[in-house]
């Protein structure tokens, strides 16, 4: 039976701080949580009732053990998610300073493992015929990893839905490219011939257009060859435009933020369910607003994922309480 969703990416272990407004060197205590955009995003729609699978690959020590228990545990698929013998499961740590500010520290060196998905390796058979694929900006940041994610692109040959999630993370790249942010943008222009939607925050649009302003930045999107381009704007909701006229701009849903991390990723998980079950744009946008505000309240990101009664109770509400 086809999957729901795919989703291609990244994968490590969050350690959170269990004291908020406190700086990292003095934090005492730390939550573990399993972590990575494409990995929470497959973790939102399977909490959704949607049937999902990651494709990404760990170190081959307790970490990794940890990750693939972790992912039973939500209901996602994890068999195509393979040890790196050598290289460490990433560590990721954050600080938390409610409302706005919450810096992360990535530990992938010397190579994180979700780099090394090579294109051989990969179930094409079941990235075509899942009804659902998402692919992200950071896993063509380095090679083989590029190669794989525009592999599985073009095979897709954007049969049924196919998002690009842009993910723009300067961290996770190479010197001359956090030096020149443009240089990335020959790589996000072949993603996006091969995908049907692209979603991203202002800043990663610049990085995919060279435009910031949400409207012509949505218009660059469907020039590149999408057919509905998300731009979230933080405080000014969310843009939708779809190539065929249709347009959806939805305001936030009001949340006392606890940590913002993650917020995206529930977003994402909703913008799958909603586009699976046929709902009018702003609908979909509206649940996934709502979605990503129930995240942003709470400390975890993976574990956080609302499920379908909870996005309903927001959206009834007025606000996440």
């Amino acid at each position: 039976m086809a999957y729901d969703l795919i989703t291609m990416g990244r994968i490590g272990v969050d350690l959170y701080p269990l004291q908020t407004g406190v700086p990292l060197a003095r934090v005492t205590s730390f939550g573990k949580f399993l972590g990575g955009s494409a990995t929470n995003v497959a973790v939102a729609a399977a909490r959704l009732g949607l049937r999902t699978a990651v494709i990404t690959r760990t170190g081959d020590d307790p970490f990794g053990t940890y990750l693939h228990e972790a992912l039973r545990g939500f209901g996602v698929d994890d068999r195509w998610v393979t040890p790196v013998p050598g290289l460490p499961t990433p560590v990721t740590f954050c600080e938390v300073f409610p409302p706005d500010d919450f810096p992360l520290y990535f530990y992938r060196l010397p190579k994180a493992p979700d780099l090394e998905i090579h294109p051989g390796e990969l179930d094409l058979d079941a990235i075509r015929a899942a009804r659902v694929l998402w692919v992200t900006g950071t896993g063509l940041s380095a090679e083989p990893s590029r190669g794989a994610t525009l592999g599985a692109l073009a095979h897709r040959a954007r049969s049924g839905i196919t998002v690009f999630d842009l993910d723009w993370r300067p961290a996770l790249w190479d010197d001359a490219t956090r030096a020149d942010p443009g240089t990335a943008r020959s790589h996000y222009a072949e993603a996006l011939r091969h995908a049907t939607v692209a979603v991203g925050n202002v800043d990663e649009v610049e990085i995919a257009t060279g435009t910031r302003e949400p409207h012509a930045a949505a218009r660059a999107l469907l020039d590149a060859g999408v057919e509905l381009a998300v731009v979230k704007q933080g405080p000014e909701g969310v843009l939708a435009v779809h190539r065929d006229g249709r347009s959806a701009q939805v305001p936030p849903l009001p949340v006392t933020v606890r940590n913002g991390l993650g917020a995206g990723d529930a977003f994402g998980g909703a913008l799958c369910h909603g586009l699976l079950a046929g709902w009018d744009l702003e609908t979909v946008m509206r649940h996934a607003n709502a979605a990503g505000a129930i995240v942003a309240s709470r400390l975890e990101c993976s574990s956080a994922m609302p499920t379908p009664d909870e996005v309903a109770a927001a959206l009834a509400a007025g606000a996440v309480r």
